[in-house]
């Protein structure tokens, strides 16, 4: 293969692991096997003279998606030079003073305040087209609202979620297929979400790192001093140190030791010239500043020798594959399992028991499988679930291989099962641990749902098992009736029908009217064609509601509840029974599902799509070309602001 042939290659696999990981939040290659694949392209288009259309070296970030409203960055936002080397640093700075801060691994957004008020937040996007966010950024649990400085004032930080609560969220979802990967894949869907409760559940923090406009305030030329003015008008900024060329090796080392220890997940570092005139004055390439350069920590990589593939079963069927190898020590801490992620990912790295690996901890603390040395590839994948002994397969689903578990009883799916139907979220009954599941559905008191309302029939054997007395019953027993009246969503939910998160269920129920039985006998076109569901998930449901045996069991569940229907008011007939349309940024609303709800309690609709069906367009710019716009102009359907809105109120 010539090298030109190989750079094409090259651009094929970076540009799908990064569609993945930056617009579908999904990895599908480890940051390592990134960064050498980039390095090879960067030497390749060196070395040729040419760098082809399509190219990552040519791209910043990922595309902005279409749920949320877009908006063109007044400057382009560009990314930064790299180095792995701690020398360069001290080179490229110079005789020059210059800020050493961390570079947070988040998502990184830019803020608005004007006359002392925050007004907007926009992703940075594809740098040069962002995500307006203005009302999940409310939500983050550090921003200031009204701050001191009355002028424009426009900043850039990032958008970041702690490792504590990374792992608490994580700890909420029992299948293991359904966590999420690291901080930064939670923080980008948390951060663009359509609803903003569910960034606000998040603990979502800002951290400043870059001030681009506040008018009438003297610097005196110094980025030392715009990080201080931003402290000074409360925001949290990013922990930055001034050094020099003397110093800035022995900066470098305090942060290489104070990163295992960092609760704010960081991938390196960022150097920029406390100069702001000279580094102005030294431009821009198309892609990179010249005025700051990234650090990117060499990664810590030990060889060890695999011992074990663990794969763990989930509620769903799939069977997550662990790698166990002999311990290692990596940035101060033994590590000896690596999660492996999928089928796809094994057979890639041709895996078997007794090879040579090596490994590290992505951003230093995340452990995963760098390279395998000898490439035995002597891994069986089981033909036979771990937990019941029943059949596997083997599925493809968005170009992975993942294998699954057939047997539709298979313990580990139960007790996973049901551990969503009892959860916060679902039926929110206390006091059901895996443990006390396990007990129950060994000593066959657990078959389906509805056993779990009846389990007072068994009070004598329950109060005799070990460890749970007659207090631990009395308090299981009043959890269980509290929960016999449940809204219609949570009840969806609590199924663990694949794809079907609560927000899904929640959309799917308000389409039918909370009506259990139009929302069980829906068919795939219906629900394909509700805003925010789409295929997959309405396969999923139709394929659930198409099982005989989930419907007698739901039968019987529904003997057993009391579903909540929330109560529309209906009078105003000015909403009652019509079709909205949202579009363009709100201002009376703190976002757009806060709209939508208000309209669904008046007994209103509303669509993702302007059609012939539609009653109303809602969109402040009433004169805009977009395509909504041109459409219900096209099939004369009003176009009115908030306040004509608020009128029909």
């Amino acid at each position: 293969m010539n090298d030109i042939d190989r750079m094409k290659e090259l651009i094929g696999i970076l540009n799908e692991a990064s569609r993945a990981y930056y617009a579908e939040d999904r990895e599908i290659m480890s940051n390592f096997e990134y960064d050498r694949l980039y390095d090879e392209l960067t030497a390749l288009e060196e070395k040729t003279g040419t760098v082809l259309s399509g190219s990552p070296t040519t791209k910043i970030g990922y595309e902005a998606v279409d749920e949320l409203p877009k908006e063109t960055h007044e400057s382009p936002m560009l990314s930064l030079d790299k180095t792995k080397e701690r020398e360069a640093l001290r080179d490229w700075l110079g005789d020059k003073e210059g800020l050493l801060s961390w570079k947070l691994d988040g998502l990184t957004i830019v803020l608005t305040y004007n006359d002392g008020k925050f007004s907007k937040a926009v992703t940075r996007g594809n740098g040069e087209v962002g995500e307006v966010i203005t009302g999940n950024a409310r939500t983050f649990i550090n921003l200031p609202l009204t701050i001191p400085y009355k002028g424009e004032l426009i900043l850039r930080g990032e958008a970041v979620i702690s490792y504590p609560d990374f792992e608490k969220i994580n700890e909420l979802i029992d299948d293991v297929d359904a966590k999420y990967k690291n901080p930064r894949n939670l923080c980008s869907g948390s951060v663009r979400q359509l609803n903003s409760e569910v960034t606000a559940a998040r603990n979502v923090r800002f951290y400043a790192f870059s001030l681009v406009k506040a008018d009438g305030v003297d610097f005196d030329n110094s980025r030392k001093n715009q990080m201080e003015f931003l402290n000074t008008q409360g925001f949290d900024v990013v922990e930055y140190h001034v050094v020099n060329k003397d110093d800035i090796l022995d900066r470098i080392q305090y942060y290489a030791e104070a990163v295992t220890e960092n609760e704010i997940p960081s991938d390196g570092l960022v150097l920029i010239y406390d100069d702001i005139e000279y580094g102005r004055s030294l431009g821009r390439t198309a892609k990179f500043p010249r005025d700051a350069i990234a650090f990117k920590w060499q990664d810590e990589i030990r060889e060890t020798k695999l011992t074990e593939i663990e794969w763990s079963p989930s509620r769903t069927g799939l069977i997550n594959p662990v790698a166990v190898f002999e311990p290692v020590e990596l940035e101060g801490t033994t590590v000896k399992r690596a999660s492996v992620h999928n089928v796809s990912i094994v057979k890639e790295l041709e895996l078997g028991i007794g090879d040579t690996i090596t490994v590290y901890k992505a951003n230093m603390i995340i452990p995963q499988i760098a390279d395998n040395l000898t490439r035995s590839g002597n891994i069986k994948i089981p033909d036979s679930c771990p937990a019941c002994g029943g059949s596997t397969e083997i599925k493809r689903l968005n170009d992975t291989e993942a294998l699954y578990c057939t047997n539709p009883d298979c313990p580990a799916k139960k007790i996973k099962l049901f551990s969503l139907f009892v959860s916060r979220d679902a039926l929110k009954i206390d006091g059901f641990s895996e443990a006390t599941l396990e007990k129950f559905i060994a000593e066959g008191y657990i078959h389906e749902f509805a056993d779990i309302f009846r389990l007072e029939r068994h009070k004598n054997e329950l109060c005799k098992l070990d460890g749970f007395g007659e207090k631990s019953y009395d308090n299981l027993i009043k959890s269980i009736d509290s929960a016999r009246t449940v809204q219609l969503p949570k009840l969806i939910y609590s199924l663990g029908i694949l794809n079907v998160g609560l927000s899904n269920a929640k959309i799917i129920c308000r389409e039918f009217d909370y009506d259990i039985e139009k929302v069980r006998h829906a068919t795939k076109e219906q629900l394909s064609g509700i805003d925010k569901v789409g295929e997959v998930i309405a396969g999923s449901f139709v394929d659930y509601f198409a099982d005989e045996k989930h419907n007698r069991e739901l039968d019987e569940l529904l003997k057993e509840l009391t579903i909540e229907v929330p109560k529309l008011d209906q009078s105003n007939e000015a909403i009652n029974g019509k079709t909205f349309v949202i579009t363009g940024s709100l201002e009376h609303f703190e976002n757009r599902n806060a709209l939508k709800e208000l309209i669904e309690s008046k007994g209103g609709k509303v669509s993702g799509s302007v059609s012939a069906n539609t009653d109303y367009l809602i969109n402040n710019d009433i004169t805009s070309n977009s395509s909504k716009n041109k459409k219900a102009k096209e099939l004369n359907i009003p176009i009115i602001t908030e306040e004509e809105f608020m009128k029909l109120l």
